[in-house]
């Protein structure tokens, strides 16, 4: 039996991989590496996040992004994007140097035995382990809005869909969403000769500003200091205080995850967008409708004004919501015995350990405990030795009498119980 089961090789899991092989724990590893950065972005996508703050984590530091890319002869600057396509290739040499060994294959079940786990793979192996870290990404979470779900794929689709756009090359697309997916998807569409258009719920477009020098006066960096998710002291304190963040009231702490560095564009994309693309603001869909191989889309205004117009397809750019329901490789007591947030995602200690004694959650589903980090990969650096701490813990209070006790759970405000009470 292992000491600890990772599923899922993005940035979080291979950082939490990372941590807990140098802890000296027994360990296996699932997932394609970087699957969402290789498999879900098209070429040409840039990472919004500053170089410096794309950095995975291992435990002496020594395997960060702009170490890969001095080996690549390319230099990582702050204020300088990165291109997706080159941050999945450090994902993957990260993997290789700070990973004892990745499994590709998909976990399919994971349910409770005793003293611990049990998990089926893909093609039927059953692997036991004391604990389990979830790190399944943001992929099990896409967010469509309710009027377009009665569409058939071939009509609609999520951004993270696609790692190539080329089926859309001369035909007329629809993106609707206001924040980066939508305008960068939206840029690429219009510069491959598709016609397109954005179709947004926002009276306008937000632009971040280009970030200001690394190096400044210490009264400008006292006032706006840097971080992780952009300037400021309150972004400051979300991306450097994760731990802090978790003491917050509970509903506070899940309204300022869902609602915190909103949609918003890249200053770099905004001359790629205003020049070539349609924006139709103000507007949300009410109704999506099949006319003879078109989409028909009805929509509002604020106003209350109603308009119709066709498209071939729909992109929905409408970002990620976690739910406990949403974790579908987990056996239905193993999901059921999840106490939830109000937003209807997993409850995490400080530990990152779930209700269900030595499964441990990572990123998008840990939001609303950890804040708004969670959802970029500079908090997986918080995450994964924060983590692993928790695994040793876990570990250590099982060894004492032979089993894994039951976390000491302190309900939250506002969460609920495994009966939804």
């Amino acid at each position: 039996m292992y000491d600890l089961l990772v599923v899922g090789a993005g940035p979080y899991g291979l950082s939490i991989a990372s941590h807990a092989a140098a802890a000296g724990l027994s360990l296996r590893v699932f997932g394609r590496p970087m699957a969402s950065w290789r498999d879900h972005m098209p070429r040409g996508m840039f990472l919004k996040s500053e170089p410096w703050a794309s950095n995975l984590s291992d435990p002496q530091g020594r395997l960060r992004l702009d170490m890969y890319c001095a080996g690549q002869g390319v230099r990582a600057r702050h204020g300088e994007p990165i291109p997706v396509e080159m941050f999945a290739s450090y994902g993957l040499w990260f993997a290789r140097h700070g990973v004892p060994g990745v499994d590709e294959r998909t976990v399919t079940r994971v349910h409770t035995v005793p003293g611990g786990f049990e998990a089926v793979t893909e093609d039927g192996e059953v692997l036991r382990a004391r604990t389990v870290a979830l790190a399944v990404g943001v992929l099990p979470f896409v967010k469509i809005p309710a009027a377009l779900r009665g569409l058939d794929p071939e009509y609609v689709s999520h951004s993270s869909h696609h790692g190539d756009l080329a089926r859309f090359r001369d035909r007329d697309v629809t993106v609707v969403g206001g924040g980066q997916a939508a305008l960068e998807t939206a840029a690429l569409l219009a510069e491959q000769g598709t016609r397109v258009r954005v179709l947004a719920r926002a009276d306008r477009l937000r632009w971040n500003e280009v970030p200001p020098p690394w190096e400044r006066p210490l009264r400008q960096s006292l006032r706006a200091p840097h971080s992780g998710l952009g300037c400021g002291w309150r972004n400051w304190f979300y991306a450097e205080r994760p731990g802090l963040f978790r003491r917050l009231p509970a509903p506070t702490r899940a309204r300022v995850a869902a609602t915190a560095l909103g949609p918003a564009g890249a200053w770099w994309v905004r001359d790629r967008v205003e020049p070539a693309v349609e924006v139709l603001l103000g507007r949300e869909v009410l109704a999506a409708h099949d006319a003879r191989g078109r989409v028909r889309l009805e929509t509002v205004s604020r106003a209350g004004e109603l308009t119709v117009l066709e498209t071939e397809h729909v992109i929905a750019a409408t970002g990620f919501r976690a739910s406990r329901e949403r974790l579908g490789l987990l056996a239905d007591d193993v999901r059921g015995g999840l106490v939830t947030m109000p937003d209807g995602s997993p409850y995490v200690g400080r530990d990152f350990e779930s209700s269900v004694p030595g499964l441990f959650m990572a990123g998008l589903v840990t939001a609303a405990g950890f804040g708004p980090a969670m959802r970029f990969v500079h908090g997986a650096s918080f995450t994964a030795g924060t983590l692993v701490r928790g695994v040793r813990r876990r570990l250590h209070a099982g060894t004492r009498d032979g089993r894994v006790p039951a976390p000491a759970l302190r309900l939250p405000d506002g969460a609920l119980d495994t009966a939804g009470r």
